[in-house]
């Protein structure tokens, strides 16, 4: 057993047409897969300043693993998503890597990407926390941004209704309900639809991480080196 946090980018590869659609338009297809290569590299490097976490990507469609390992930097550890729906591939990947020994498993998405990694850091730390089961950051839209988890909790991903304003709040009540200790972070917003794009744009809060791919994108219209 380890005190260390496996912390889990949710990513599909980024390939035109098959990634950020709802921002097509103002986006081409081509544009919001850029932008979408852009959100994961800037959340991994993120992650990295994570000290008591070990980042890995959990990756879709499992048969696109060399796609996906040509996007990201050596060395980072890839694992395919396994499930029918969202549901089963996070109840996969958390029980998975909390079988590995670690002392939580958080899954985290790539669409918040200025998630202020204050709030990461804080989930580690709550997770790992003997008085807590369940650790979830709300999304703004009624989703959630990151779910981690101290020990295997099926019931909290199945027949969910994904996709909807009530994911975070049928989440908490499930989580009530079989008695899991919970602890919520503060709320933020993902990026899913054009008029996002706006508010990336706009002065961030103090607290919000500064996603430079994502912002040289947003500013020039092209994806750094």
């Amino acid at each position: 057993m380890t005190e260390r946090v496996a912390l889990g980018v949710m990513a599909k590869v980024p390939v035109a047409g098959q990634v950020k659609t709802r921002l097509c338009p103002p986006l081409a297809p081509a544009e919001a897969a850029a932008l979408a290569r852009c959100f994961l590299l800037d959340r991994l490097e993120q992650l990295g300043e994570v000290s008591d976490g070990d980042v890995l990507v959990a990756f879709a469609p499992k048969e696109c693993e060399a796609e996906m390992r040509d996007v990201l930097p050596a060395g980072v550890r890839l694992v395919p998503q396994e499930g029918a729906d969202l549901g089963a591939r996070l109840d996969r990947l958390l029980t998975d890597l909390l079988a590995e020994g670690y002392a939580g498993a958080i899954a985290v998405d790539a669409d918040s990407p200025t998630l202020p990694t204050a709030y990461l850091r804080r989930a580690c730390a709550v997770i790992r926390d003997r008085a807590v089961d369940v650790v979830v950051g709300p999304c703004e839209d009624g989703g959630y941004y990151l779910i981690g988890l101290r020990v295997p909790a099926p019931a909290l991903f199945s027949d969910m209704p994904w996709s909807t304003a009530g994911v975070t709040e049928e989440t908490v009540a499930r989580a009530r309900r079989l008695g899991l200790q919970l602890a919520l972070l503060p709320s933020w917003f993902d990026v899913d639809r054009g008029e996002d794009l706006a508010r990336l744009r706009a002065p961030a809060p103090p607290e919000a991480f500064q996603p430079p791919r994502t912002l040289v994108f947003l500013q020039e219209g092209r994806v750094p080196a």
